[in-house]
């Protein structure tokens, strides 16, 4: 699966994407080779609305029947929704990582801060040479 062209990446294998850039509003999540990798997953531990998040600092824990990962934010930012789904169905993010299994929408403090980060094209080649 290649990644969508709409989002950033990490190498830490979040993506983000903004969703108003106006209102400074951003949704990320981990993505389809991170989920793959993981296998099924199982739980998460997110961050509270309302949390700080710093850009590649510890925003929570994802644990499945591999091992326990640390998840860490792509942006800096304030975190001001969680995806309440995933706390019952974890699973949702091995079958729709892009989509259903976001993780977190949060303001972020300067939308340029995602230009830093990869484009899809550059994720899926980092990713390939793993």
């Amino acid at each position: 699966m290649s990644s969508p062209d709409d989002r950033k990446y990490t190498k830490e294998h979040e993506w983000v994407m903004l969703e108003d850039a106006a209102a400074k509003s951003a949704v990320a999540g981990i993505t389809d080779y991170a989920q793959d990798q993981l296998g099924d997953i199982v739980y998460f531990e997110l961050p509270k609305v309302g949390d700080d998040i710093t850009h590649l600092g510890k925003m929570g824990e994802v644990e499945s029947v591999k091992a326990v990962s640390d998840l860490f934010s792509p942006i800096d930012g304030v975190v001001t929704e969680i995806n309440e789904k995933l706390l019952d169905h974890p699973e949702l993010v091995n079958s729709n990582p892009f989509g259903d299994g976001w993780l977190i929408k949060a303001t972020i403090n300067d939308p340029a801060e995602i230009d830093g980060l990869m484009s899809a094209a550059d994720y899926d080649a980092f990713t390939a040479g793993i």
